[in-house]
């Protein structure tokens, strides 16, 4: 922790995922600060019970280990605003893809992310693949599973892969994108009860860490941000992941008050490709 003479305050936290994904972590977070506001126990009972949760039969290992490259990536912060949010949302609803369906933020931002690093990236080729991944949380799938649901912290995320040619990307409305984006998302509850069954495998989720790939993580609500030590919740949460250079990242974080939206944390595009990379997300500031 570090004091300011302001009176303020900053703390900073390192975990491992081998331990529990962002939502557990949060979790954990928010019990710490339970307990040091001087509740007798937190509020929400944590959930072990790891053992519950089926072990599907591993696939046999495929050829030697991956090679990694280390990517001298940039990092950048750009905020979306929660007006082009809202348009995005619109256009998708109004359109042949959307159908009068509604989509999420999550759904807009990523497919805002998506699309503008597939137009920034102009080394790749048309034809080249784009891939975005995430971990999408498979809790609610575990119900019954479980003893609780609320109160589990350990890893509960099964990956989710979207790959596509770049020129595909880059030809298509931004409400196609959020639709591409959606579709993934839908297929998860039968992709994961497969793997629970031993269906599939590996195969499930094999996504090249080159620079075709972008992975993003919405930190913006998971509970980071209703963290509180006695001081109330904090005035801004965001990540530090400068040595990450393997894989092309984006964090999604709430800007400090009174901004509205989503902040980007990227690390993604490298030198080349990030003053177009930083124009394109202009649009949707």
């Amino acid at each position: 922790m570090t004091k300011f003479t302001c009176g303020g305050f900053a703390v900073g936290i390192c975990f491992s995922h081998l331990v529990f994904d962002g939502q557990g972590a949060a979790q954990f977070l928010k019990a710490a600060g339970e307990m040091a506001r001087g509740l007798p126990a937190p509020s929400v009972p944590p959930v072990w019970d790891r053992d519950a949760i089926p072990d599907p039969p591993k696939p046999p290992p495929r050829g030697p280990p991956p090679s990694f490259t280390a990517f001298n990536f940039v990092t950048q912060v750009v905020d979306v605003s929660p007006e082009s949010i809202a348009r995005i949302k619109e256009d998708f609803s109004a359109s042949p893809t959307g159908g009068g369906q509604a989509c999420s933020t999550f759904d807009a931002v990523t497919a805002v992310v998506f699309r503008c690093r597939a137009l920034a990236a102009s080394s790749l080729p048309d034809d080249a693949e784009v891939r975005l991944g995430f971990a999408a949380s498979t809790r609610h799938l575990l119900a019954g599973v479980l003893p609780a649901v609320d109160g589990y912290y350990g890893n509960c995320v099964y990956p989710v892969g979207i790959a596509r040619h770049r020129g595909a990307v880059r030809g298509a409305a931004l409400a196609e994108v959020v639709g591409v984006v959606r579709e993934a998302k839908e297929a998860l509850a039968a992709r994961f009860t497969d793997w629970l069954g031993g269906g599939g495998g590996g195969d499930h989720y094999d996504v090249p860490l080159d620079y075709g790939t972008v992975t993003v993580s919405d930190w913006s609500r998971v509970g980071f941000n209703e963290v509180d030590y006695g001081f109330g919740e904090p005035g801004y949460v965001f990540t530090l992941n400068d040595d990450v250079n393997i894989v092309a990242s984006v964090i999604y974080l709430r800007p400090p008050a009174p901004k509205r939206g989503i902040r980007l944390m990227l690390r993604c595009v490298e030198e080349p490709h990030a003053a177009a990379f930083a124009d394109e997300l202009a649009k949707f500031a």
